[in-house]
């Protein structure tokens, strides 16, 4: 096979750490979440790739010794979202990043930090946050005197709670400072918080810890979220800073009425007193609401009170959906906290509140940084970066305009004030001014795709859905240059923003569907420039849609004008996502109460050789067949229970077949879980004989031989010629072992393209095969 990287580069992915050369700031190692580690001697001009065929190239946090050239790997992200992989514990290189060695540590599977004891790089400590989706007791703090031979845990709270920081005393190597992060994702609820997230300190360089964060001034309760540390001392005194992400319920704020009505007023009227409303003021807020005027107006919606077909608690609602309760934030959040005597004494920095600074997810970030040259000097970041010259008594937000939103790690340098690195979602930016201005760092190729589809012009296109980096079109044949740069013209362009998810292509009309997060999908007409919303809304009164963070969307093979859309109901449209009707009843197990939306539905296919033979997966394990275009579906019997389907397949060769993935990652479970059916889905056999230890993302059949399957694990590429009895893995010297996450074959051209999470996309020439 021959394989091609085909970008995109402009737009980064998720960084994880920055570690730089203290003599050489130009020098400096790049740890991305799901991109592996990069390492740059030019400032960012170029970088070259040093972990790219291990377990899995996602990275916690790394540390380096740059003197005697030892690099430590800590495997699997610390930031616990939705996209943050399980890994096995801790790497190590002594020749600058070339070859690797794994030290152990498996069932860690998430590292918050490691650091080098700065007199010996034998001596190691290892903030371990444990499995995400269930209880272990390989999560604390682990020790090594001997370069990782051997590791004592000398650290452990509970198997829910793990450590997510360390910070070691700047005069002082023997005194470390560690924060515990209670926190338990389930597929459908995410608690972040709880009372065992403490702050802890060793006077013996870690043999022991002691909790100096048990009151005295620093929150108590469940609602202790994460929390990160940094210390610094000033004339002999010690200042550790700590911010914590309070999930406590914040105060609710009084807000200044204008003329009219809104939901809070809603919320304490009544009935009687809404029917003596004006139609002028009901149809104001129906209109700034962006109700659909032309169903629901004034009148209408008075008629449906009256006649109790549907409640005040139906119009205040309407609206509300998984995206905007990610930003309606009724906790009290980020949070600044300084102790100058160990943890005896604790007092928050500042009076107000931090706002917009962490949302509703503050577990996404959780670090401080105090600048080296000035202990009052502090950064702190989420969404935004803010600083403070007041010891955090008062925050300014940094100029931000080139800079991408949802900071993850920042570098100070030491000897040169002003002079900033930071990671984000969108890769690295650099300041030599403290923010005022910023460059760019466009490389390497690390874009997390969600999705990926492609065109039919010629030469044709490439189109990708990336994580926090929207929707994206480039050229099949683009090769990483900076010759864009003198004219601005970038071969790919950004098509929509916020977190890019699945794209369908009217290929004769050149119309695209794409969206973003929890179901948001738009029509987007590029011969016309226009772009029209079509996600269908539920009728007043009727349970609101439930969408998945990817919704999947699919564009009926037999004609192009027939839009479907998974919910937890399956939608269609006829008239090219204009209007949309229900042709299913909810075919998930129903709703499960949590702040994470489940009982979606994560996967649909239409099979090419017949109309309305349509299969349907659900993230609770379900899946339906429907024979005659939605009119009756059967569930489907023979498949594990309880798991995340992450793909059905129908077959382009045979009209009963059809092939099913299911994903156990939100299980903690890593099987491979492959079946076919050849009788319309009635009956399953499990297949993927010699697939890896590894989730299950996509299934593609080959369309010109149906002998061939090719899937994506969470592993990298596998290839079956077959029909999925025996697969072989593709890892090649040029391609990575990172997760795939979605496949579209080009038929024209007979190329693969696959969409990584964490190495952009790639183009793969099937001519050979």
């Amino acid at each position: 096979f021959e394989a091609s990287e085909i970008g995109p580069t402009i737009q980064g992915g998720r960084v994880t750490d920055i570690e730089v050369n203290p003599l050489d700031p130009t020098e400096f190692y790049i740890a991305y979440a799901t991109g592996g580690l990069w390492h740059t001697v030019n400032n960012g001009q170029s970088f070259e790739p040093l972990f790219q065929h291990e377990n899995v190239i996602t990275i916690g946090d790394i540390a380096v010794n740059w003197e005697k050239n030892v690099i430590y790997i800590g495997s699997g992200e610390q930031n616990s979202s939705r996209s943050s992989y399980a890994v096995n514990g801790i790497y190590k290189s002594i020749d600058s990043g070339k070859t690797w060695q794994h030290l152990g540590l498996d069932e860690t599977h998430h590292i918050g930090k490691v650091i080098i004891h700065p007199d010996n790089p034998d001596i190691v400590w290892v903030a371990s946050l444990g499995h995400l989706y269930t209880n272990n007791e390989e999560r604390g703090i682990y020790m090594t005197k001997d370069g990782g031979n051997n590791w004592d845990k000398t650290l452990y709270v509970n198997d829910s709670t793990g450590v997510i920081d360390i910070v070691i005393h700047p005069k002082d190597p023997s005194i470390l400072y560690a924060a515990s992060w209670e926190r338990t994702r389930k597929a459908w609820h995410f608690k972040g918080s709880g009372s065992s997230s403490n702050i802890y300190m060793s006077s013996d360089g870690g043999e022991h810890w002691q909790n100096i964060s048990n009151g005295n001034g620093f929150p108590t309760g469940e609602g202790k979220g994460r929390i990160g540390l940094d210390v610094s001392t000033h004339e002999g005194m010690t200042y550790l800073y700590a911010i914590i992400d309070n999930n406590s319920k914040k105060e609710k704020e009084i807000k200044k009425r204008l003329k009219g009505i809104d939901d809070d007023l809603l919320k304490e009227m009544n009935e009687q007193s809404f029917l003596i409303l004006p139609d002028s003021v009901i149809q104001t807020y129906l209109e700034e609401n962006d109700f659909d005027t032309k169903k629901y107006n004034a009148k209408t919606v008075k008629k449906l009170i009256k006649n109790n077909k549907i409640t005040l608690k139906d119009l205040y609602t309407y609206n509300k959906n998984a995206n905007s309760d990610l930003f309606d934030s009724p906790i009290i959040g980020a949070e600044i906290y300084r102790t100058v005597d160990n943890g005896n004494t604790w007092n928050k920095t500042h009076d107000g509140a931090i706002n917009d600074l962490y949302y509703t997810y503050g577990y996404y970030f959780g670090k401080i940084h105090v600048d080296p040259q000035d202990y009052k000097k502090l950064y702190i970041y989420g969404v935004p970066i803010l600083t403070s010259d007041d010891g955090g008594a008062t925050w300014k937000k940094l100029n931000l305009d080139n800079v991408h939103s949802d900071h993850h790690a920042l570098w100070i340098n030491p000897n040169r004030r002003g002079h900033l690195i930071d990671g984000n979602d969108g890769g690295i930016n650099i300041t030599y001014d403290d923010g005022a201005n910023w460059f760019k760092v466009n490389q390497p190729s690390v874009g997390q795709f969600y999705a990926v589809n492609v065109d039919d012009n010629e030469p044709y296109n490439v189109y990708g859905g990336a994580q926090d980096n929207g929707v994206w079109m480039g050229p099949n044949y683009y090769k990483f240059s900076n010759r864009w740069g003198m004219t601005g013209d970038n071969p790919y362009k950004m098509l929509l923003g916020g977190d890019g998810m699945q794209i369908q292509i009217d290929k004769s009309a050149n119309i695209v569907y794409t969206g973003f997060q929890f179901g948001n999908y738009f029509k987007i007409d590029r011969s016309k420039n226009k772009r029209s919303y079509i996600t269908p809304k539920h009728d007043l009164g009727s349970p609101p849609y439930r969408w998945n963070w990817q919704t999947p969307i699919l564009l009926s093979p037999h004609n192009p004008d027939i839009i479907y859309m998974g919910a937890n109901k399956l939608l269609r449209s006829m008239d090219g996502g204009g209007s949309f009707h229900e042709i299913s009843e909810d075919l998930t197990g129903g709703l499960k109460y949590g702040n994470v939306p489940f009982g979606t539905i994560t996967t649909l296919d239409e099979s090419p050789l017949k109309f309305g033979l349509i299969y349907v997966g659900t993230d609770d394990g379900f899946v339906h067949v429907s024979e005659n275009g939605g009119n009756t579906w059967t569930a489907c019997s023979g498949l594990p229970q309880g798991l995340w389907v992450s793909r059905v397949q129908a077959s382009k060769h045979d009209i009963g077949t059809a092939y099913v993935s299911l994903n156990g990652y939100r299980n903690d479970d890593f099987k491979p879980y492959m079946y076919v059916s050849h009788d319309f889905g009635k009956h399953w056999q499990p297949i993927g004989n010699g697939l890896p230890e590894s989730p299950i993302n996509v299934v593609k059949e080959d369309p010109s031989h149906k002998e061939i399957l090719y899937v994506g694990t969470d592993k990298g590429l596998f290839v079956s010629i077959d029909q999925g009895n025996n697969f072989h893995s593709f890892a090649t010297e040029a391609v990575p072992s990172v997760p795939v996450h979605d496949l579209v074959v080009q038929t024209k051209e007979n190329h693969l393209i696959l969409g990584t999470h964490g190495r952009s996309m790639w183009k793969v020439d099937l001519n050979s095969l």
